[in-house]
């Protein structure tokens, strides 16, 4: 799979959205996947999404739990290919993703877990500390670089599991319920980082949620999947003056539970 461009059965044509940039930073055109089941039937994941995200945008995928959510983060990310569909990387760079678990390595420090993405990357050692001193400082944990996994709060892993991620300086930051495992006060917090991260940086971010509040305060963008297929049925604007957040998410919620009233009458 090209770094840039995924091709799988279709020929290339411009996606939809909002990003406003000339040059993208993501492109999904007509992107399907499905998968073969044991009765040698085809089960349909994704079902022609097209979506462009511009450079430095936030955009938010809200959907019922089979949706596809993380399945679109996984093609866009170039861990599973479409089985449809083009997949558009203009800057050239794969992105960085993060999970919902942080996937630290437990037997390395904070810092040397953010290192890591950075050895990766070809930085040479004697400037791998220097650098992963800078990330974690980003992230408000320059003081957890001596500290080992078991030493650290829920939410200072998850931030330390968002500097290796930075650390692979992608233009693109694909996010699959980074928070979701998080208490309410901690998981305020983090949005307020991340905010901060996303706005000092430039970074075009994808994230999946299930949270209809996460999603309306931190997203520029908030894409509504529906049920089984998956398909973009609705979008919203969010983060304007002109859109009071309370009123946005009890329309959101709305929407979202008449998807999985629909899914359940399917």
């Amino acid at each position: 799979m090209s770094e840039t461009l995924v091709r799988a059965g279709v020929p290339p044509r411009p996606g939809s959205g909002n990003g406003s940039q000339d040059r993208p930073a993501v492109r999904l055109a007509q992107v399907s996947k499905w998968f073969r089941t044991a009765d040698g039937g085809r089960q349909t994941v994704l079902d022609g999404i097209d979506l462009t995200v511009g450079q430095g945008e936030f955009v938010c995928l809200l959907g019922a739990s089979g949706c596809g959510k993380s399945t679109l983060l996984n093609l866009a990310a170039g861990l599973d290919e479409p089985s449809a569909g083009d997949i558009d990387l203009p800057g050239g760079r794969r992105p960085a993703l993060m999970f919902q678990d942080h996937a630290l390595f437990p037997w390395l420090t904070a810092g040397r877990n953010v290192e890591l993405a950075l050895r990766l990357r070809g930085l040479p050692r004697r400037e791998r500390r220097e650098e992963s001193l800078r990330l974690l400082d980003l992230v408000r944990l320059k003081d957890a670089h001596g500290r080992r996994v078991h030493e650290l709060s829920g939410g200072m892993r998850q931030r330390v599991a968002l500097a290796r991620a930075l650390a692979q300086d992608s233009e693109v930051l694909l996010m699959d319920e980074p928070f979701a495992a998080l208490d309410a006060i901690t998981r305020d917090v983090l949005h307020e980082e991340l905010t901060r991260v996303w706005s000092q940086n430039r970074l075009s971010v994808v994230f999946v949620t299930h949270n209809v509040r996460e999603a309306v305060r931190l997203g520029r963008r908030v894409l509504l999947l529906s049920s089984r297929p998956g398909r973009i049925v609705r979008e919203w604007s969010a983060g304007r003056a002109d859109t009071p957040e309370a009123a946005l998410t009890a329309e959101i919620t709305d929407a979202l539970r008449e998807e999985i009233r629909r899914h359940g009458r399917g």
